[in-house]
């Protein structure tokens, strides 16, 4: 069974997805320590002004936050930052050829009132797969896993064992950190990813790689997955 684990964030770009249509399961890896300059909670989208970042505020602040694990994170709602996410979504994309084939699903979500981030970036990463195509994914939180043991590569080895996985797929930054032999003696391969997409037409030139599947999704439409596959 392949597997994938990986931190939740919020409207990934393409090669998360990705890795969810190689994966049988998927495990949201919740249970980790939170990292404030991460896309935990935070992504960009591309405007007519150039890349613009959407944060959702964190209640959590300083050192406080270093020690906190993702799915114990909540939101701050001092301001309507659902509102303000989707009006700037409104703003880059209300012209994309399929806005308004999606925006209404969307638009749905951004009016909900999560108390935890992990909840709103987990729900709507899962809409934002089946939305593309890619229905034979299970999904998984590492949190509602028990006697999971270990740090580090001990720690997915476990949570790879717990779930019944043979084959295990990653980033390729992680080869820096990962003890292969772990894997191999656990019985389970590895695999790393390569991200080498094609560019497609987006509303502003020049080609910005690096911004969420939003902008892939309403610019291609139906025939997102396969600019991503």
């Amino acid at each position: 069974m392949n597997v994938v684990i990986l931190q939740p964030s919020y409207i990934p770009w393409r090669g998360f997805f990705h890795q969810v249509h190689k994966a049988d399961l998927f495990v949201f890896y919740d249970d980790v320590q939170y990292d404030k300059r991460g896309w935990r909670n935070r992504n960009r989208i591309k405007t007519a002004a150039g890349p613009l970042w959407l944060t959702i505020p964190v209640l959590a602040r300083g050192a406080q936050i270093e020690h906190t694990p993702i799915n114990e994170i909540r939101v701050c709602w001092d301001e309507a930052w659902n509102q303000a996410h989707w009006k700037s979504i409104q703003h880059a994309y209300g012209k994309a050829p399929f806005f308004k084939q999606y925006a209404g699903l969307l638009e749905e979500k951004y009016g909900t009132h999560p108390e935890y981030l992990a909840d709103f970036t987990t729900d709507l990463t899962v809409l934002l797969a089946r939305t593309l195509g890619i229905a034979h994914t299970r999904f998984l939180r590492s949190s509602e896993l028990e006697g999971v043991s270990g740090a580090k590569t001990e720690r997915l080895i476990s949570i790879l064992q717990k779930v019944g996985a043979t084959h295990y797929i990653s980033g390729p930054s992680a080869r820096d950190y990962i003890e292969e032999d772990l894997f191999r003696a656990a019985g389970i391969t590895l695999e790393y990813m390569a991200y080498n997409y094609p560019e497609y037409e987006q509303l502003y030139p020049p080609f910005e790689a690096q911004v969420s599947v939003l902008d892939l999704l309403f610019m291609t439409g139906p025939n997102a997955l396969q600019a991503i596959l």
